[in-house]
């Protein structure tokens, strides 16, 4: 009598399954990994660093894990329509093994950002009627442990094995019984593309975090319609993704990629990016422009370490390339002395992040045109993209080929969404990813809808081209007490071009003039210092309140000012001495910065400038 590996039967019985219920169109989420598993199957699927070793999982075991997950899962009671919070510190396998497990029951995956407080995890947990929650690690059980007595918790998960908390791997024991699977096939053909999928918490720049409900439709036709915009190479394409995930901007991108079958790698974390960079050899990777800020000040530090023709030939080449334009649009003498640049220089800032990396896809805040253009001429394009978590997210990004990137603009809207100037210059937005609206806050929603247009709060303009410009934020925009108007973001772009500055606030609504806040690039200065040997003290409040740094800021302010009217020059200035941070509440998860919150904690600062005078 023959005998049949139960494994064996039930992938046959997936198989099937796609090939009757043709699977080849994508309207839920979780559909995402069956048509991978269709059309492009990949043994590295999703890739993930364990104690210091790669270890993939195939499509296959993909979709398996996520089905053991959804039958465990029903086995301890979820129903439709119930919220189950997932937090992790760092991109992992489990994650999106948990978010198909969770999704494809009719279920909804309530993702939260690790670095807010326990005080805030206590909010979205009672806010969104969360009943189970799974932690990446100690750190996040810990702040969960606190606040679980008010909260409708269950039980909690860990992925990390942790002494007294149960581990993920339970559900894998729970699940193994494959009898209830057509269970979890008659919950997954009762998911409609309107059914909400998740709430995702913004991040909260000027209160209470709002819930941002997203159906599978919202999510599935901007990731359908942002597929063609990304620019994957032919063959095996290997991703770096490092972007919290629990932000739509990342996730999104997660499932375009699965579409489009490459194999995703998670980063250890922020810091281990280069390191992770040369061992995978990425050919995409999205990126925040804060981060490229850093990358940037970190090659122009290296830049200054060097000596004679070296540093002569290092800043040829910086120069060189802040003047790039796309399309060869400089001529060929530019074009000839650009590819000595990448021969000499270029070529090390590739390396330093595997050697393969064509592309970076830029969103949640304004891009340096400068970073846009010395990164183009690297031959690492950076497209820049909009959106916003209630556009789930994408509106618009560029892409190189066809003639639709534009230094200085996020790119064309993508298609089927619909994108309108209003005559006082805020962006307008329709289509299938428009939010199904602010969870339990009805008066919010007609808030910012109007005829199916979501307000964005945001300043724009569409050129002749269609290229869309983001000139700035509504509520960002401040007026002097001379009645001038100021955008801080285009003043704060510009200002932060420079080494000697890692952030800086302007200010000034009300007031006879503009100002700003300051936070000094420490770690730059501090080499400055040594260079310079001028006998500035290099802890943070030294430097913070030494008159030569103040005197050299000021010569950097005097260079961008230049660049502004005279009403909306930056007038005066002060310096803070510590580190502006998430942690810190100075900055949103997405490093936007909290701008009440700062000019609170920097009231002194403030009242100096404008009443001490």
């Amino acid at each position: 009598m023959l005998s049949y590996d139960t494994n064996y039967i039930f992938h046959i019985f997936v198989i099937l399954q796609l090939e009757f219920n043709n699977m080849t169109e994508v309207t839920r989420l979780f559909d995402f990994p069956y048509y991978q598993l269709q059309h492009k199957p990949n043994p590295k699927s999703l890739v993930t660093k364990y104690n210091g070793k790669w270890e993939a999982i195939s499509t296959q075991e993909y979709v398996d894990k996520s089905n053991t997950v959804s039958r465990a899962l029903l086995r301890l009671g979820i129903k439709k329509n119930d919220k189950i919070a997932v937090i992790s510190t760092t991109n992992r396998t489990e994650w999106n093994i948990m978010d198909i497990g969770i999704l494809q029951l009719g279920a909804q995956n309530i993702p939260i950002y690790p670095t807010i407080s326990a005080e805030d995890y206590e909010y979205v947990l009672n806010h969104s009627e969360s009943i189970y929650c799974f932690v990446s690690d100690k750190e996040v059980l810990e702040k969960v442990r606190k606040v679980q007595a008010n909260t409708n918790i269950k039980e909690v998960y860990s992925f990390d094995y942790i002494e007294g908390c149960k581990h993920y791997s339970e559900l894998f024991e729970l699940g193994k019984d494959e009898s209830n699977q057509p269970e979890v096939e008659a919950r997954k053909d009762a998911v409609k593309p309107e059914d909400l999928a998740t709430i995702i918490y913004t991040s909260g720049t000027t209160g209470r975090p709002k819930g941002v409900m997203l159906s599978h439709w919202n999510i599935t036709s901007n990731a359908l319609d942002s597929s063609p915009r990304v620019p994957l190479v032919k063959g095996e394409n290997r991703i770096l993704s490092f972007l919290p995930i629990c932000h739509i901007f990342e996730r999104l991108l997660i499932y375009v990629y699965q579409y489009a079958g490459t194999s995703i790698y998670f980063a250890e974390g922020i810091d281990k990016i280069g390191e992770n960079a040369k061992e995978i050899k990425p050919n995409l990777m999205s990126v925040v422009p804060r981060l490229l800020e850093k990358v940037f000040d970190k090659i122009m530090l290296k830049g200054e370490e060097l000596t004679g023709i070296k540093k002569a030939l290092f800043f040829w080449a910086v120069r060189l390339g802040e003047r790039w334009e796309p399309y060869g649009a400089n001529g060929a003498w530019y074009e000839f002395q650009l590819k000595i640049a990448n021969k000499l220089i270029f070529n090390k800032w590739r390396e330093a992040l595997g050697g393969e990396l064509g592309t970076m896809v830029s969103g949640s805040a304004a891009l340096q045109p400068r970073l846009a253009r010395v990164f183009g001429a690297a031959q690492m394009r950076v497209m820049e993209g909009y959106g916003l978590t209630e556009t789930s997210p994408v509106v618009s990004v560029g892409l190189y080929k066809d003639k639709m990137y534009r230094v200085g603009t996020v790119g064309k809207p993508i298609d089927n969404v619909e994108v309108k100037i209003a005559d006082d210059g805020e962006v307008l937005i329709k289509g299938p990813n428009v939010m199904m609206g602010y969870y339990k806050d009805p008066e919010k929603t007609n808030e910012v809808m109007t005829d199916n247009y979501f307000h964005t709060g945001d300043k724009g303009e569409i050129d002749a081209d269609g290229f869309l410009k983001i000139t700035g934020r509504k509520k960002e925009m401040f007026k002097t007490s001379g009645g001038k108007y100021v955008i801080p973001p285009l003043l704060e772009n510009d200002m932060k071009q420079s080494l000697f500055i890692e952030q800086i606030m302007v200010v000034g609504e009300g007031e006879k003039m503009p100002a700003a806040l300051i936070q000094p690039n420490f770690d730059f200065i501090r080499d400055w210092i040594d260079h310079k040997q001028n006998g500035v003290g290099k802890t943070d409040a030294e430097i913070a309140t030494s008159e030569i740094v103040i005197n050299r800021i000021q010569k950097e302010i005097d260079k961008y000012n230049k660049n502004f009217g005279k009403w909306e020059q930056i007038k005066r200035f002060e310096l803070t001495s510590d580190v502006w941070s998430i942690e810190g509440g100075h900055l949103t998860p997405t490093m936007k910065m909290k701008r009440k919150i700062i000019k609170n904690i920097y009231q002194d600062l403030y009242d100096k400038i404008y009443r001490q005078q």
